[in-house]
């Protein structure tokens, strides 16, 4: 009798690599993968594949593969409540955006590895062959979605449309071309952002006609104006909490692999995705309000403000910006960064290397002459070689003022800066953070936004506490940090990139921003601390403001900066872009357009290191300050 160990299965090798692939394309290590004669399936984190036959040919491993690379890029890329909250009500708008949404992750991954590339092609032709789509002869007979994803997917990656789908494509062509051409050319720069791209898929259902089937969508969240602002964003908020029936996993009678359920391996990415519970914690795809943002009212008086609260702090957090984007991603923003500011990155150099010839001859003539000891004089030379002995001889090199300085750049990354002033914004820190170094001044680089639009998780548990009277500021902060000061520039550089991702930019609530930058100021070992704000509005956050006084936000603002410039030793600059800043800071400049912002920090901070120093005793009064 036999008693050695049963033989393993020929494929199982390739079922245990395909499953670890999947599982770290995913991001899941317990993401569970089986094998099975059923149709492919992904609900939750269980992911069902077909089995593979046990004589594996080539074909069959890449098909294998793509369905699990399709399903693990729709874990890693998508949203789930993102996508209820944009998708469409009406049926054939869904199947549009659902296959849209699905070829926006198979995209993701095949722009990033070709293998990948090849084994979605494989999938999708293998999908379409099983369909029969590559005989249908009108267009009535052709599924639209199916066109619409795969002329989605050639944008994307500049693939062409897989051999059995080129006659359903060919069909559709003219018509979606005609209608939404120029929808499908804007997706590309949004293919990182679910809530974006979902956006724009919306816009291209109204191009095709469909506008009646897209229901209120994210028109729920609209914003809230006029005396209607609480009961608007309460309404939203309900809305927004509002849970919503999860797809229910259909298990289908297990079939043999020669039975018709293989013509339904290629819908493994429209199975039970909605039944993903992920938290919704700083999806990009929370997109900014329309319309005109409610500003504080100037005509108050801003006396000062002792009574500035916050709701809740569970839910702020000080992140740093290689935290919040993949390495590969920073990577391909600070190239389009770069691309897109070629001109600029020249003038701003010029203006960089002025400040730093001004710095550097600021070093130059920092001598001590005539002294007793210390380096040799050549001007003292002739003196040295007839009296050896002769005193007063040597010259000593002083530690000028810049060079124990530390400079902090708080940039505003609130939604109004979107587009060319966080652009101008980044490369102007990005090279003024190398220029400083060279020069031994070092540079911390921070950013400050919210979340979330529309308070974020504080103002539902504040909604979930009966909504009491002035709970103070009422959003999650999201405070940056691009660049540490210790940092060396070349490890930070494109950190400044994530600026450039799409869903960063949110609200502004600058008065608790500027504290947090001036702890960091305070707790450096420097002498000279300068801190230098970049903004181009006034606070604004409507959550907070739809539930407190009008100026509430501006007051605290005002309080922050007197504590900084009448009771510490921080140095602190303003610089506006269309917006007078003035109004809040003794030192600060107004531009017009994001293209003088180069100009205007180099020349502020030329006029700081031409001036003296805070005294001492401004140094010690500093500790009390904010």
């Amino acid at each position: 009798m036999s008693t050695g160990k049963r033989r393993e299965s020929p494929t199982e090798p390739f079922k245990r690599a395909v499953a670890a692939c999947t599982r770290a394309v995913a991001g899941d290590r317990d993401l569970e993968v089986v094998y099975a004669a059923d149709r492919p399936m992904l609900a939750g984190n269980k992911m069902r594949l077909p089995e593979p036959p046990r004589r594996l040919s080539a074909q069959d491993a890449a098909i294998t593969r793509g369905l699990g690379d399709s399903m693990a890029l729709r874990l890693a890329c998508h949203d789930a409540k993102v996508h209820r909250k944009l998708a469409p009500e009406g049926p054939l708008a869904r199947a549009v955006f659902d296959a849209v949404e699905q070829a926006r992750c198979e995209a993701i991954g095949s722009l990033r590895m070709d293998g990948m590339r090849a084994n979605i092609a494989a999938m999708l032709q293998d999908k379409y062959h099983r369909s029969n789509l590559d005989e249908v002869a009108e267009r009535a007979e052709a599924p639209i979605e199916d066109a619409v994803a795969m002329m989605v997917r050639e944008r994307l990656t500049g693939n062409p449309p897989p051999a059995s789908a080129k006659r359903v494509v060919d069909l559709w062509r003219d018509h979606i071309e005609d209608k939404a051409g120029g929808d499908l050319d804007r997706l590309i720069d949004s293919l990182d952002d679910q809530g974006g791209f979902g956006e724009i898929v919306r816009d291209m259902l109204v191009s095709l006609e469909m506008a009646d089937e897209l229901g209120t969508g994210s028109d729920s969240e609209e914003e809230n104006t006029g005396d209607d602002t609480e009961n608007q964003a309460e309404r939203n908020e309900a809305a927004r909490g509002t849970s919503e029936q999860d797809a229910q996993d259909q298990d289908v009678e297990g079939e043999s692999e020669t039975t018709g359920d293989e013509d339904d391996l290629g819908e493994a990415e429209d199975v039970a995705t909605d039944a993903e519970n992920a938290e919704d914690e700083d999806s990009s795809a929370d997109r900014e309000p329309s319309g005109e943002t409610r500003r504080p009212d100037w005509r108050r008086q801003n006396e000062p403000q002792v009574d500035y609260k916050v709701f809740t702090t569970r839910y702020d957090e000080i992140i740093h910006a290689e935290d919040l984007c993949p390495p590969e991603e920073l990577d391909r923003l600070r190239s389009f960064l770069d691309k897109q500011l070629a001109t600029l990155h020249g003038a701003v150099a010029r203006l960089a290397n002025r400040l730093q010839r001004k710095l550097l001859a600021q070093q130059n003539r920092a001598w001590d002459f005539d002294l007793e000891e210390g380096l040799l004089d050549p001007a003292r030379l002739t003196r040295v070689v007839t009296d050896p002995f002769s005193a007063l001889s040597f010259k000593q090199e002083r530690d000028t003022d810049f060079r124990d300085t530390v400079v902090t750049l708080l940039l505003d990354n609130s939604g109004s800066m979107r587009g060319r002033p966080i652009t101008v914004a980044a490369t102007c820190a990005d090279i003024l953070a190398r220029t400083l170094e060279r020069c031994g001044v070092k540079v911390e680089i921070l950013g400050f936004t919210t979340r979330a639009w529309k308070g974020g998780q504080s103002r539902e548990e504040w909604l979930r506490a009966g909504k009491p009277q002035h709970p103070g500021r009422l959003n999650d902060l999201r405070h940056v940090v691009y660049k540490a000061a210790d940092a060396p520039w070349r490890r930070a550089r494109r950190n400044l990139a994530l600026m450039m991702r799409e869903g960063l930019l949110k609200e502004n609530i600058d008065g608790e921003a500027l504290e947090w930058a001036f702890r960091r100021l305070m707790g450096r070992p420097e002498q000279r601390r300068i801190l230098m704000v970049i903004s181009d509005g006034a606070p604004v956050d409507d959550s907070t403001l739809s539930v407190n006084s009008g100026n509430y936000l501006e007051r605290h603002l005002r309080h922050v900066i007197e504590q900084i410039e009448k009771r510490s030793p921080v140095e602190l600059i303003a610089i506006g872009i269309g917006h007078d800043v003035t109004r809040y800071y003794s030192r600060a400049v107004t531009i017009v357009d994001a293209e003088e912002l180069a100009g205007a920090m180099t020349d502020k901070l030329a006029e700081l290191f031409d001036s003296a120093p805070p005294a001492p005793a401004a140094r010690q009064a500093g500790t009390r300050a904010a």
